[in-house]
């Protein structure tokens, strides 16, 4: 049984233990073994590194030099990595390690709660296949994001809450490697019954997956 952790805390806003709650039940009918821990001590756990797949939900706060180095050190070696919105790239501003690891780190949200598109970039991947673009309300996440990411979906904003940025493309889902890691993140889901949003479930589900090492 392959086994997996979710570690959640942070930032109340984005309902991280519901998340975690909801994202466990997802793996375990996908026949894995779930820990659940609610502090970043969890990731200076030397045993994280026979884990297949790590999922933080941790908005915000902070994490020790040797928390970080510990998690990203057990994803190169193998351990995929997985998440959403702020709960993995809104995460441990200081920590430069941990976002080079991650592919992005969010900067803002332009008005906020808005009406917007998502749209498939590549559609044939397995994370994406079957689903078509979607309209969706929730933050849209306007990121500092890894050009080595291998992009998924983007969404391109209008300018009206940030002229200088109208037409912007924006990268919304991605996956990428870090050393023998895989790692996906989308950022979707500012709360908890955001992720029961099929196109948004479905994603997550074949991306936890596909970073999630055999």
């Amino acid at each position: 049984m392959r086994k997996a952790m979710i570690v959640w805390g942070g930032w109340p806003g984005h309902d991280p233990d519901l998340c975690a709650s909801m994202i466990r039940g997802w793996l375990r009918a996908e026949g894995f073994e779930v820990r659940i821990e609610t502090t970043t001590a969890a990731f200076a756990d030397p045993a994280i590194h026979d884990m297949s797949l790590i999922i933080p939900i941790y908005t915000m706060s902070k994490i020790e030099k040797a928390e970080a180095l510990n998690l990203c050190a057990a994803v190169r070696s193998g351990v995929g990595l997985a998440g959403h919105h702020g709960g993995m790239c809104d995460a441990f501003r200081d920590s430069v390690d941990y976002q080079f690891m991650c592919g992005g780190q969010w900067v803002a949200h332009p008005g906020n709660i808005i009406d917007y598109k998502v749209d498939l970039t590549k559609p044939d991947d397995p994370i994406m296949k079957g689903l078509n673009s979607f309209e969706h309300r929730s933050e849209q996440y306007y990121m500092h994001v890894d050009p080595a990411n291998e992009v998924l979906a983007t969404t391109t904003f209008t300018g009206e809450h940030a002229p200088w940025i109208e037409g912007v493309a924006m990268p919304v889902v991605w996956k990428k490697r870090y050393g023998a890691g895989r790692v996906f993140y989308s950022s979707l889901g500012h709360r908890a019954y955001e992720l029961d949003v099929p196109e948004i479930r479905t994603l997550m589900t074949r991306g936890m997956l596909w970073a999630a090492r055999e």
